[in-house]
């Protein structure tokens, strides 16, 4: 299910803790629609840009959840999630975790927030920090968990960036998120990889980036085959594919580049 990004026509009030490089978007854009908006961070020096935007400052993170009834965090990971919130009264909050976990990570943290008395939905971010309060840059959150913390929280989670509810398991957002990031990842090296091989080959290194970037653009509409979608007609023989992996493998030693990614990935374009 997935939902543009839109300004709440009745801004609610609500928690933020966590203002690294994401959490500060999302506090702006939350502000910019309206939203009063309380938050705390570890360290005080990254609240006074939001405080003269408008944001109250809390001095705690429990006095922060004390604030409102909406608390989103935004944090380095579940365990500063757990230790931000050890001190603080989740009776009757709503408790939104946009900070990357893994899906165990946050099921546990799910059954950990309603013995507390919250109610909990799990974000996976599909956006880097310039993509927040920017729709038609294509970022969005993944939602799982409490159907009806999302349905009562959906218009205020849209402001910064756009929805996408997956389900009531809360660790349905997590694996969608990283699931993504793997296959973000292992493209970045793919990426690095093809370019230290042209590294000291006096190629152009700016024009070879757009090769590489037009090609993997144009490759990607087969990846879709992996989950499960539409299976391309693939020419190539097993014999061909296994011809071709030793190649790369070859040429990888001869230009003195390691080989532990092409090895890992043998047989991909096979769909082995």
């Amino acid at each position: 299910m997935s939902d543009n990004t839109v300004a709440s026509s009745s801004p609610t009030p609500l928690t933020l803790l966590g203002l690294g490089a994401m959490g500060a978007a999302l506090a702006r854009t939350w502000l910019a629609a309206g939203h009063p908006l309380t938050v705390w961070n570890r360290s005080p020096g990254r609240t006074a840009e939001l405080a003269a935007a408008g944001a109250r400052v809390a001095t705690t993170a429990a006095e922060a959840v004390a604030a409102s009834p909406l608390v989103v965090t935004c944090l380095l990971d579940d365990a500063s999630v757990r230790e931000a919130l050890a001190e603080a009264d989740l009776t009757g909050r709503d408790l939104v975790d946009l900070t990357t976990s893994t899906p165990a990570e946050s099921r546990t943290r799910a059954a950990w927030a309603n013995e507390r008395g919250a109610r909990f939905l799990d974000g996976g971010i599909m956006a880097v920090p310039p993509m927040i309060g920017v729709p038609e840059a294509g970022g969005y959150v993944f939602y799982s968990g409490s159907r009806e913390v999302f349905d009562t929280h959906r218009e205020t989670l849209a402001v910064p960036v756009a929805t996408r509810y997956v389900g009531a398991d809360p660790g349905s957002a997590a694996l969608h998120d990283v699931a993504l990031l793997s296959a973000m990842t292992a493209m970045f090296a793919g990426a690095r990889h093809a370019a230290a091989l042209v590294a000291d080959a006096g190629i152009d290194q700016e024009e070879f980036g757009t090769l590489v970037a037009d090609w993997l653009t144009a490759m990607a509409p087969a990846t879709a085959a992996y989950a499960g979608g539409p299976v391309p007609e693939d020419p190539t023989s097993a014999a061909v594919a296994e011809a071709g992996d030793a190649a790369l493998l070859r040429t990888a030693e001869e230009q003195g580049v390691g080989t532990a990614l092409l090895i890992a990935s043998a047989g991909s374009m096979n769909g082995v």
